[in-house]
């Protein structure tokens, strides 16, 4: 059965959007953020986790229990491989990583876009779970122009470039661009630079030029109280909070908790 992309539905109805980060490879992690009711999206960060195409169709397959659309962020190195395996497991969005040039925007685009002499894609039609139940190529075909296509600015040549970037992501109809501080701060040679104030007028650069293009920029955050300041400056969407710091937190939490008390015995 072919999942709605509700993601692509709010992005076209132009509602703010919030998702949340998971890294541990256990389908049970989607279920439970989609039985909140309260994310319209859940972004599995591939990048730094482990896992194969069989975990890709579970985490699926228990998003879909509670019909929570699932975004995959990928290594640069394996990108076009596991992009289409994670469509194929029934994923709805893509995070294309390490960005530097408008060429790799167009190397992205043919990924995940049908080979189709309209579209000028490379993807062609796959007997995986999108079309198990009905062999239909225009069904299919819908579906697959339904992915949310998103990228990564994160790199300073990009950012000394971000006027051809951008013009580049509006021609291939990149939906969202998420800022990347930690990789731009290492390709300026200060790895420390995404902690410190002179890191600000970069980003928010990259957001006003987002907007300027009519590309919507995405921003992470950890804590919902860092949200206004972005709100402030036209930001709509973000993703808040990963699942390890999540657990980390409240383990400390009640650990230290029980500790104190446990210590004065």
């Amino acid at each position: 059965m072919i999942m709605n992309n509700t993601f692509r539905k709010a992005l076209e109805d132009g509602r703010p959007t919030i998702g949340t980060h998971f890294l541990f490879s256990d389908p049970d992690v989607a279920e439970l953020i989609g039985d909140t009711g309260l994310f319209d999206y859940a972004e599995f960060s591939a990048e730094y986790s482990a896992f194969d195409m069989r975990l890709l169709y579970h985490l699926a397959r228990a998003a879909q229990c509670s019909n929570l659309p699932l975004m995959i962020k990928l290594d640069e190195e394996g990108q076009g491989f596991w992009a289409q395996a994670a469509l194929g497991a029934g994923f709805k969005s893509i995070l294309f990583t390490d960005i530097r040039r408008p060429d790799d925007i167009d190397t992205c685009y043919k990924i995940i876009k049908p080979d189709d002499p309209k579209v000028s894609g490379r993807m062609g039609l796959k007997l995986r779970r999108p079309a198990l139940s009905s062999y239909e190529p225009e069904s299919y075909l819908k579906d697959l122009n339904s992915i949310v296509f998103c990228m990564m600015l994160e790199k300073q040549i990009a950012v000394e470039n971000i006027d051809k970037i951008l013009m580049r992501a509006k021609e291939r109809s990149v939906d969202m661009i998420q800022w990347g501080p930690a990789d731009y701060s290492i390709t300026r040679g200060r790895p420390r630079m995404m902690f410190e104030a002179d890191i600000m007028p970069i980003e928010e650069l990259v957001i006003e030029k987002c907007l300027e293009y009519g590309v919507v920029p995405r921003i992470e955050i950890g804590d919902v109280d860092q949200a206004k300041r972005y709100i402030d400056i036209g930001v709509r969407h973000f993703c808040i909070g990963w699942d390890r710091f999540i657990l980390q937190a409240g383990l400390r939490n009640i650990g230290e908790g029980l500790r104190k008390l446990t210590d004065s015995i």
